[in-house]
């Protein structure tokens, strides 16, 4: 049975040709044009995963209202914001409220595909059995590259898929310094220097809202980062 997508997006065209693509993967698209329709339809039924713009008609923080009604009716229904905004305010607000992902429209359909499908792959893993496990420990931090689970201090730390692999990567090899290229091909991503930094950041700052101390993600400037033991 076909995964179901919800797609709120408020411009017709945009939410056609997005439409379109899902489709062509196999998915099936509920799509909605603004927050009240999309409220009401996932107050009766929900879908496998959402994709929502912020800026919805003249709701200019719709998006961020209805990530805040999905999450209280699922902990693990899997969010993507998919906006034209592009700033650390919004997209550290979309992510705190439990959002799995923030993506800018400037991105290709490919990595859109991409990011739907691992999201889709952490839910499949998050459901299956606990038999096997490939955990990764380095001092206070356990990954679970299986299920894509992270701790520090037996503390769970909510991480966007792209940032998972960021730091599968930084802690694969302590101490060693991985490029923004690095990065960048560890987490499947395409996007511009600046858009590293804002991820490194964010997964910083999950960090320390956990330990005050703190200080594991080592800038190195001109090269790159590192995970310092």
């Amino acid at each position: 049975m076909p995964k179901t997508i919800a797609l709120v997006e408020d411009d017709a065209a945009i939410r056609e040709n997005y439409i379109m693509a899902l489709k062509a993967q196999g998915y099936s698209v509920n799509a909605y044009e603004d927050r009240p329709s999309a409220a009401e339809a996932f107050n009766h039924t929900l879908p496998d995963l959402a994709i929502i713009d912020i800026g919805l008609k003249d709701e200019i923080e719709g998006g961020f209202m209805l990530c805040q009604q999905l999450r209280g009716l699922s902990q693990t229904l899997p969010i993507i914001f998919f906006t034209a905004r592009d700033n650390d305010v919004d997209t550290i607000s979309g992510l705190r409220m439990g959002a799995d992902d923030y993506l800018t429209k400037d991105i290709s359909m490919a990595h859109l595909l991409a990011r739907i499908a691992a999201l889709f792959r952490r839910t499949d893993l998050l459901a299956a059995p606990t038999e096997q496990k490939d955990e990764l420990k380095v001092g206070d931090l356990k990954v679970d590259v299986s299920r894509m689970t992270v701790s520090w201090q037996n503390q769970p730390v909510l991480l966007t898929v792209t940032e998972f692999w960021m730091l599968h990567a930084l802690i694969k090899r302590p101490g060693h310094v991985k490029s923004r290229q690095q990065l960048m091909d560890e987490s499947r991503m395409v996007v511009d220097d600046t858009t590293i930094t804002s991820h490194i950041k964010r997964m910083r700052k999950k960090f320390v809202q956990l330990d005050p101390n703190f200080d594991h993600i080592d800038t190195v400037y001109g090269m790159g980062y590192r995970w310092q033991l």
